[in-house]
This record gives C-alpha cells, structure tokens and sequence, in this order.
C-alpha cells in the first residue's frame, strides 16, 4: 500500500493514538481523543493510517484483547 503524506500536526496526533493504543488503558485513551476534539480533527485519515496494513479480523482480534471498561 502506498505511503499516505500528512500533514505535521495529523502525524503528530496519529503517533499519539498509535502510543495510546499500544502503551494506556481505553480510560486514557478516550481522554487523549476528547482532548483532540478541542481542534478539528481528520479522523478518517488517522483511521486509514493506524489500520493501513490489517485486515479487518486482525483489528476486531486486537479490540476483543482490550480489558473491558467497569
């Protein structure tokens, strides 16, 4: 798949997620996202970026692995 350019800030923001999704709990990442809500956002475009590379049964697998919130 070809390499997708973006914008400085939408990187920044993607390794950010990337960071949450590999390293906090879904408590700190749904906070880091409303945090990013305060500016407008291209989420498609982070989403295409973070899931470039899987297939759809990869990405449920992962989200079946996160502990469930209380």
């Amino acid at each position: 798949m070809k390499e997708i350019n973006l914008p400085p800030n939408v990187d920044i923001k993607v390794k950010g997620i990337e960071a949450l999704n590999n390293a906090d709990s879904i408590a700190g990442a749904l906070k880091f996202l409303t945090l990013l809500n305060r500016e407008p956002t291209n989420y498609v475009e982070i989403s295409r970026h973070l899931y470039q590379n899987q297939s759809i049964d990869e990405i449920f697998a992962r989200a079946r692995l996160q502990p469930k919130a209380n």
